[in-house]
């Protein structure tokens, strides 16, 4: 009986011990994309309430995981990730911001972060344009655009009057410039012509020709910082419109490609 009971308290002596050192604690630093410390992310052991928080230097310790435990970083705004803890003692954690793929085209063509502009720009996608038939593409544009006014001057086919935040001239007819694949075009809304003696005709502006299958995506730049780069002409604002045949083309490449 107590070579039983020794055998037993033995046994259980090596099983208790194995957990133990099974049982690890590692520690690491979490940082953001640009590699600034995340304070109060969170890391979890998948499966289990295990899990502790970053302190003000983005620095963790986490005990009680051995080296088949999945731990699951995660913060808000940033995309999660998951890693296996292994014969690691450290794990280093960096992780992206969600917003990173929110690019749009500025002047001359150029993508950069919607985060990072100091102006408002607006971006419509091509399949936004395209779920109503319009006669004019310009049209599809209402209420897509915070500031951006849509109105027809008369009936079907007539042109299009568009207006970045009201009017800003007396002069003028208010018109942004339009730039499509870094071509200016002129797109003004006096487009009056007769029809024999006396009567008069809007044939459109000169936006309705492009079809809006063609399209790959609309920027509107808006205020004088946004269009700077364009000039005098641009006093209105600017609508950027790719082609799905212009997207990542430059200027140049109109020109110089074979």
């Amino acid at each position: 009986m107590k070579r039983n009971l020794f055998t037993y308290s033995l046994m259980f002596f090596v099983f208790y011990s194995t957990q133990l050192i099974g049982q690890a604690q590692v520690s690491g630093l979490i940082t953001d994309n640009d590699g600034q410390p995340l304070i109060g992310a969170n890391i979890l052991v998948e499966g289990t309430q295990n899990g502790t928080t970053t302190d003000f230097d983005g620095q963790y310790e986490l005990s009680g995981v051995n080296s088949e435990s999945v731990l699951l970083f995660s913060y808000t705004g940033m995309e999660s990730k998951s890693e296996i803890v292994g014969n690691r003692p450290i794990i280093n954690i960096q992780l992206q911001s969600l917003f990173l793929q929110e690019i749009v085209v500025t002047a001359l063509g150029i993508s950069r972060e919607k985060q990072s502009l100091g102006y408002s720009v607006g971006e419509v996608d091509g399949d936004q344009l395209r779920r109503v038939s319009q006669d004019n593409v310009l049209n599809s544009l209402a209420s897509k655009v915070p500031g951006l006014t849509i109105s027809q001057t008369s009936g079907t086919g007539s042109s299009v009057n568009v207006l970045i935040r009201g009017l800003t001239s007396l002069t003028t007819d208010n018109q942004p410039l339009f730039v499509v694949d870094g071509v200016p075009l002129a797109n003004s809304v006096n487009n009056i012509g007769r029809n024999g003696d006396r009567n008069e005709v809007d044939y459109g502006n000169a936006i309705a020709d492009i079809n809006p299958d063609d399209i790959e995506s609309i920027s509107v730049l808006k205020g004088p910082s946004a269009a700077a780069l364009y000039g005098s002409r641009a006093g209105n604002g600017v609508i950027l419109i790719t082609t799905k045949s212009g997207k990542g083309k430059d200027l140049g490449s109109f020109f110089f490609d074979k």
